[in-house]
């Protein structure tokens, strides 16, 4: 460790040592505190305030406007406001209750403060979920000129820090950042440099640590990658169609070594090693698929390997491929497949694999923002609008009786996870993947609660009861865009199910066939099929003769959202 390293280290170290003894004195500790995190984070203290807020980007006590329904108004403070940055809530409470002490006088008592809420109590739970609906109302209070900051911070002063963030800049989206198992900094978390380095660009470049940026440039690498793998197959002779089921199943294998559902690294490994034996990558990658099929001893990867199914790999078969092919497929498995964004990668995907789109592999697409703009107010926004009501029930129950409080959001987990999203003209599946990854961000949050009010053993459950891809149903007529969607909910599904259960692994088999996606037209059929000819006799179109269908098998087929009564 070099001396700058050293001091850097020492810093950090003195810093939590000072701050871990301070309790209970939120109005007193938290300016001295933030002043000595930027110093850590070297990024500059809050300026003063002046006397117009137009003028007030970076200070303390920024004052905002609440305007009540009844046409008042009332004066708020931000404890901490940076425009374009964030709106940060400040708390602080003490990491344990002390016994009362008595004087020698019988009738004077002394107690220790417990400032916010006593650490690890049902009340510190509560009053951390309070503070982000205070941060929330401040930014909604802001000057709509401002704009909704990117995130909202809440500090337990000497204790934690949560953020939320929402990058779409509506305020409407505020999710944990970035995601439920890892939005809460301890303090001793500020040990670790890319800790650090994230709450230095929340404080100074925002939007940079929008996933969905670094998603995409992954994924188009992969596309890119997987278009001139595609290309060479063909012209080695082989179907499009076989190329496209293939480079799933590659991919796929790719994507389950780096979030580690098969040995991480191994498969690439594999590869690696087959190079001048490009004729072998056939019948041992076979093995390989057929293993996965049922689960057990992989001898290519040497492990035991978890059931996968779900029709993927049921047909294991694998095409042959020569040296240059195999240094092609060897580059796309060092990409950072847990990295690939899914709302766009179908599409991607889909263009790489189609000889007639592939041209278009760098035009256009829809991009995450207008897709959102469809599903947020159709989907989402109803949903999260429920959950705000059932969260401060459950709350207010959970007060006088904790079991009623957490029956509470149970309901409330049990109606999401039987809300079904139809897309009946899916495409590759953008937005279904968008609908199911902002459900299974509410999700996160929903069990999240759950677990601060000391529900466990409902936690261990949820490997049949989540937010799974079986409620996002998807029509299509392109037989191969149809699987693409499918694939395409798995791999978003797996992310997310990683993102907040950790490294606990899905129940097996891992992919299931839940045939939600059909390879259909979405209101007509064809009984025939005609040759419509001119009046000399020449074929002019084909044509069909049509009888009209419903949208899905059990007739309750439509658009947009379905949710239980």
């Amino acid at each position: 460790m070099g001396d700058s390293e050293k001091q850097e280290s020492d810093s950090v170290a003195d810093f939590i040592a000072r701050w871990q003894k301070s309790v209970a004195a939120e109005r007193a500790n938290f300016q001295p505190f933030a002043g000595e995190l930027c110093d850590l984070l070297g990024v500059p203290r809050p300026e003063p305030a002046g006397p117009d807020d137009a003028d007030n980007a970076y200070v303390f006590e920024r004052t905002v406007t609440f305007h009540h329904a009844d046409g008042s108004t009332s004066t708020g403070r931000i404890d901490l406001y940076k425009r374009d940055c964030f709106v940060l809530e400040a708390k602080q409470g003490s990491d344990q209750e002390e016994p009362e002490q008595f004087d020698l006088i019988p009738s004077t008592k002394k107690k220790t403060k417990k400032g916010t809420a006593v650490r690890g109590t049902k009340g510190w739970d509560d009053a951390m979920v309070r503070a982000r609906g205070q941060a929330e109302g401040y930014a909604k209070a802001l000057p709509v000129e401002e704009g909704w900051p990117p995130f909202l911070i809440v500090v337990d002063v000497g204790h934690s820090i949560e953020l939320y963030a929402d990058f779409s800049l509506s305020g409407k989206h505020y999710t944990q950042f970035p995601d439920a198992h890892s939005f809460r900094i301890m303090l001793g978390d500020l040990k670790k440099a890319e800790t650090r380095e994230r709450l230095t660009l929340v404080w100074t470049d925002p939007l940079s640590l929008d996933p969905a940026k670094r998603s995409a440039e992954v994924t188009r690498d992969i596309a890119d990658r997987l278009a001139l793998l595609a290309k060479s197959l063909e012209a080695a002779g082989h179907a499009p169609k076989s190329v496209a089921t293939f480079l799933m199943r590659c991919l796929f294998t790719m994507f389950a070594e780096d979030v580690g559902l098969i040995p991480k690294g191994r498969f690439t490994e594999l590869l690696e090693s087959l190079k001048g034996n490009a004729d072998k990558f056939h019948p041992m990658v076979k093995k390989l698929w057929e293993v996965m099929n049922t689960g057990g001893f992989s001898a290519a990867l040497r492990d035991d390997l978890l059931k996968f199914n779900g029709g993927l790999f049921e047909n294991s078969v694998a095409l042959p491929i020569d040296e240059d092919q195999l240094t092609l497929l060897t580059e796309a498995a060092r990409a950072e497949w847990q990295d690939v964004e899914p709302a766009i990668f179908g599409t991607l995907l889909e263009r790489a694999l189609d000889t007639r789109e592939r041209h278009k592999l760098g035009a256009h697409y829809t991009p995450r923002a207008y897709v959102e703009r469809l599903v947020m107010p159709t989907v989402i926004e109803p949903l999260r609008d429920e959950w705000e009501d059932v969260k401060a029930a459950a709350v207010a129950l959970a007060r006088k009786d904790t079991k009623k409080g957490i029956d509470e959001v149970k309901a409330y987990h049990r109606k999401l996870c039987a809300t079904r999203v139809l897309d009946p003209a899916c495409g590759s599946g953008n937005f279904l993947y968008v609908a199911m990854e902002h459900m299974k961000r509410l999700e996160g949050e929903v069990l999240d609660l759950m677990a601060e009010m000391g529900e466990k053993n409902y936690l261990l459950e949820l490997g049949s009861h989540t937010v799974d891809p079986r409620q996002f149903l998807g029509i299509e007529v392109n037989p191969r865009a149809a699987v693409i969607t499918e694939l395409v909910l798995w791999i978003g599904y797996l992310q997310w199910h990683f993102r907040t259960r950790g490294r606990t692994m899905p129940d097996q088999p891992v992919l299931k066939n839940f045939h939600n996606i059909e390879d259909r037209d979405a209101v007509l059929a064809w009984d025939s099929m005609e040759l419509v000819r001119d009046e000399d006799g020449k074929p002019v179109f084909q044509m069909g003769r049509p009888h009209h269908q419903a949208a899905s098998d059990d007739g309750q087929g439509g658009a947009g959202r379905e949710s239980p009564s």
